[in-house]
């Protein structure tokens, strides 16, 4: 017969969730909701305002949170058009040097190393067509790089937590 303080077994009935549900669970609030108080917070996750501002310190520290941002919006700021444009470099044994060559162009908004045909996918966001147009020579001209571009027409969700 095992008793239900058993190592082995999770306590039943209401002891408090195991500390890394609690990180989860902060995680999870404020990706969603970077500007949360921590009363708010404490809130969610059933614990004190002092054990949750050492909890969110602490998970900093560790470096799971990495920052806390706006959310801009791209039309309202004059940048409607988003795409991706597909890098390939022209001549292959060049040095693999393009998210550095480009980090200057403050239109690309992301830049992924991918396993594929390309070599990166870029994210973008530009005021028009003309804008694209320019940023793709921009883009050639500075990664010495083929380019193959998607427009996107509408974003459904875009910036989803990963909790």
């Amino acid at each position: 017969m095992s008793s239900s303080n058993s190592p082995a077994e999770p306590p039943s009935g209401g002891g408090p969730p195991p500390a890394a549900d609690v990180d989860r669970a902060l995680l999870s609030a404020l990706a969603r909701d970077g500007r949360a108080s921590y009363t708010e917070l404490a809130d969610r996750v059933g614990l004190s305002v002092s054990a949750v501002h050492q909890r969110v310190r602490r998970l900093e520290q560790r470096g799971l949170i990495t920052g806390y941002a706006a959310t801009v919006d791209a039309k309202a700021v004059g940048l409607p058009l988003t795409a991706f444009v597909s890098i390939t470099p022209i001549d292959v044994a060049q040095p693999d040097d393009a998210p550095s060559r480009l980090a200057h162009l403050s239109a690309i908004e992301a830049c992924h190393s991918v396993a594929g045909v390309e070599s990166y996918i870029l994210k973008i966001r530009v005021a028009s067509p003309d804008a694209l147009e320019a940023l793709l020579a921009a883009i050639r001209a500075a990664a010495n790089v083929t380019t193959r571009t998607t427009v996107v027409l509408s974003t459904y969700y875009e910036n989803r937590p990963p909790l």
